[in-house]
């Protein structure tokens, strides 16, 4: 059995990906959630469809509200979700996601730590970003600071959410 090198497999990959952004906030509005604009913003760029986008507050209840919904709409292969990551009190995120997830993709917090390392020291290890599937939607979860979202967007999920959705589909 030969296995099709990685660039064969990206080049079966949907060009254009319906996606759902959320942004976990207490504060944050329309106006002010530069960050979920970012998200949108990068997705738009790079050809993919933004389906939805909604702003929660960090209740675990209220994520996996929107989570459900999206992963229940067929117009939606991958949720992208930003804040509550951190371990504050409010923080809830991860809890959230985590106990939705089929599958884990434990390289994508690995290597995000790694790279939120080398740009800003030891506080990285405080970041729970994470990521796997959920119904057969690959799902993203990612702090809300800009900087963590221009680094997971650009280094991480831009390109690799093609093939992810490619590889969901088998």
């Amino acid at each position: 059995m030969t296995n099709q090198p990685a660039h064969e497999h990206k080049s079966q990959a949907p060009s254009s990906i319906g996606c759902l952004v959320i942004t976990c906030s207490d504060t944050r509005t329309p106006e002010t959630d530069t960050s979920g604009q970012r998200i949108i913003q990068a997705l738009t760029d790079a050809g993919h469809r933004v389906v939805a986008y909604f702003i929660v507050k960090d209740e675990p209840g209220q994520i996996l509200f929107r989570v459900g919904q999206g992963v229940a709409n067929d117009e939606i292969q991958a949720v992208i979700i930003n804040g509550g990551t951190g371990i504050s009190k409010r923080d809830s995120t991860f809890e959230a996601v985590d106990a939705m997830m089929d599958k884990r993709l434990a390289g994508f917090g690995e290597i995000f730590r790694y790279l939120t390392y080398r740009e800003i020291g030891s506080p990285a290890i405080m970041s729970r970003a994470t990521a796997g599937t959920v119904k057969n939607r690959v799902v993203f979860s990612i702090p809300g600071s800009e900087n963590a979202v221009k680094l997971a967007m650009e280094a991480l999920i831009l390109p690799e959410l093609p093939h992810l959705v490619q590889q969901l589909t088998k």
